[in-house]
């Protein structure tokens, strides 16, 4: 639950040496917790939804705004270190849908497993991944996250399995995760999520059909940000209903630009999984800010207008922050001061990316293998070798 964003923000503060925000006023000054009113869920095969009466201490909402900020900050210096071709090559970020990847975090555990398709960078940093690895990785820097040699596409963590490159390719390797699950009796489950361009895919079907034979611990989740690349979902499929897809497989529609509403529905679902009921289907109804990828200006398929009022009716950090205000948890002066720390974080991490040395020739091969002893691999040409280390 929200043990995970606790543990982010935690070495966060020790590697930054940061002090913690000390507002004007003092802690007893504000609102410990409160309660919320969030949008009703959509349910298929359910037989109730998410409660729509929500509490959030002062406490996690200090932590999801930080952490939906980082995020937030990282993916624009990506896109700022893009355009510098800094970063190269595939590049697709994140913007926008933040309440997605720190809700779901937020209703599920760390010792559970989460695999997601190629806009993997939030999900790389809430599942433990630090903003310097991440911005490292993006450059191809020695100490990337996957040691300069996954870029944007292919970053991992324990218990994530990145960042895949093939489209709905880990909604299948999700439900092997999900497999493992059950066998081992851990009470752990899976997350696999995908998008709504990927939906389509029948590699998905026959996963939900073997994740149902065999009652799996999987949730199946799908962000909609309502354009596979640049066909809006309108065109491209038949029923936008997409967590009914699983039709024999329970489902929920979800706001997924409210931190809340998907908090409370990951929670629901794992506690379905765990309950030994079988996989769960989520539909998460968000957006993304930025095109497809970096190569995609975004507005050649919808209006800059249409852009700006999402941003400005239904963005997800801001949604927070009026919470927060309007009920007396956080001042202001605490918000700005998170923001200005965020900031440095993200241009000290910057700075980092862009001055780490690149990885040498010779740690090409390197872990090829998990626990094998070194072996050579032939290189661009028969008399040239290289050699793998685990």
């Amino acid at each position: 639950m929200l043990t995970n964003i606790s543990n982010v923000l935690r070495a966060c503060a020790q590697r930054n040496g940061a002090a913690a925000v000390v507002s004007a006023r003092t802690y007893a000054d504000f609102t410990t917790e409160a309660t919320f009113e969030i949008k009703k869920c959509d349910i298929h095969k359910l037989d109730e939804a998410p409660a729509t009466q929500v509490v959030m201490t002062r406490d996690e909402g200090l932590q999801y705004y930080r952490v939906m900020q980082t995020i937030r900050r990282m993916e624009l210096k990506a896109d700022q270190l893009y355009k510098q071709k800094i970063i190269r090559g595939f590049c697709h970020l994140y913007d926008g849908q933040e309440a997605c990847a720190v809700g779901i975090e937020a209703g599920i555990n760390l010792t559970d497993h989460l695999i997601t398709a190629y806009r993997a960078h939030g999900y790389t940093y809430t599942r433990g991944g630090t903003v310097k690895q991440i911005m490292a990785e993006l450059t191809g820097r020695r100490s990337g996250i996957a040691k300069g040699k996954g870029g944007s596409m292919h970053m991992y963590t324990k218990n994530f399995y990145g960042g895949n490159g093939i489209v709905g390719a880990q909604v299948p390797l999700g439900a092997g995760v999900a497999l493992a699950c059950k066998y081992l009796g851990n009470n752990e489950l899976s997350v696999s999520l995908y998008g709504d361009g990927a939906a389509n895919q029948g590699q998905i079907f026959e996963t939900y059909n073997m994740a149902a034979l065999w009652k799996l611990p999987a949730i199946f989740i799908c962000e909609n940000n309502r354009y596979g690349m640049g066909t809006s979902v309108e065109r491209s499929a038949a029923s936008t209903d997409y967590y009914k897809r699983g039709d024999y497989i329970p489902g929920l529609r979800v706001d997924g630009m409210d931190v809340l509403c998907v908090r409370e529905a990951t929670k629901l679902a794992a506690d379905h999984c765990r309950a030994g009921n079988g996989p769960i289907l989520m539909e998460l109804q968000t957006y993304r800010y930025h095109g497809h990828s970096m190569s995609d200006p975004g507005v050649s398929y919808r209006t800059r207008d249409e852009i700006q009022e999402v941003r400005g009716k239904s963005d997800p950090i801001s949604l927070l922050k009026d919470r927060m205000l309007s009920n007396n948890m956080a001042s202001v002066e605490e918000l700005k001061e998170i923001d200005v720390s965020v900031r440095k974080e993200i241009e000290d991490a910057a700075q980092f990316a862009t001055t780490d040395p690149e990885p040498p020739l010779e740690e090409l091969c390197n872990h090829m293998f998990h626990n094998n002893p070194p072996l050579e691999v032939r290189s661009t040409n028969p008399w040239t070798k290289l050699k793998s280390v685990s």
